[in-house]
């Protein structure tokens, strides 16, 4: 890493300074949606949704320093495998817990009727 790479105390609170005032913006953006009625009902959760994404998006590169340029490349692709490593643990618990569902429920007799076949 040169010297060159390293963002100067003032550069670096600057964008820390940003990224706050951005997560500040969103969150209470996010509130207002819910909380004032700006939306109708179904375009709630989507807007709540979106919101939580671009939050989610400035964090990682205001915070955690996520981006394309030379010297985040090694956090960038640190965290694209963790997330999809996330994704395919979550994506795989759920359809074990699907299948397991779907091909293990019981019959849907009442006790009374279960006995009386027998």
């Amino acid at each position: 890493m040169k010297a060159s790479d390293i963002p100067k105390s003032s550069d670096a609170l600057r964008r820390y300074v940003v990224g706050f005032a951005l997560s500040a913006a969103l969150t209470l953006a996010s509130f207002g949606v819910v909380m004032r009625d700006i939306l109708p009902r179904p375009m709630m959760l989507p807007a709540v949704v979106l919101l939580c994404i671009a939050q989610l998006v400035v964090q990682l590169v205001y915070f955690l320093h996520i981006g394309a340029s030379h010297g985040q490349r090694t956090n960038t692709g640190i965290f694209v495998c963790t997330a999809l490593l996330i994704a395919i643990v979550v994506a795989g618990s759920l359809w074990v817990m699907h299948n397991a569902n779907t091909n293990m429920m019981p019959t849907q007799l009442l006790p009374e009727a279960a006995r009386t076949r027998d």
